[in-house]
């Protein structure tokens, strides 16, 4: 005999994990830039309209944890930190574009 938990996990939709780890005001919004090359912190609080320090870094500092994202310290001059899709993120690039396909027709 299942428990309700085994019986609720063996439920849950595939996709419930990548909405999970996309969940937040600004992760796709970092993850749709970052598809045209590198972007810097400073970058992202001019573009975000109405972002602040606090939620953009929360924000890299998730999708950098879930390895969707790469943090690099560039060592020019002025240092700074740029963010680029790994692997992992270009992946979802196929998945996004479909997903704005969508809703497109659907509006």
């Amino acid at each position: 005999m299942t428990t309700l938990k085994e019986e609720s996990d063996m439920e849950s939709c595939p996709a419930e994990g990548l909405l999970k780890l996309l969940t937040g005001k600004w992760k796709p919004q970092i993850l749709r830039l970052a598809v045209a090359g590198p972007v810097r912190f400073n970058s992202l609080l001019k573009v975000l309209p109405n972002s602040n320090k606090q939620s953009i870094a929360t924000a890299l500092k998730e999708l950098e944890d879930a390895e969707l994202l790469i943090r690099t310290v560039v060592k020019e001059k002025p240092l700074h930190v740029e963010y680029t899709l790994s692997d992992r993120g270009r992946v979802l690039i196929p998945v996004f574009m479909e997903m704005e396909d969508l809703t497109k027709q659907l509006s």
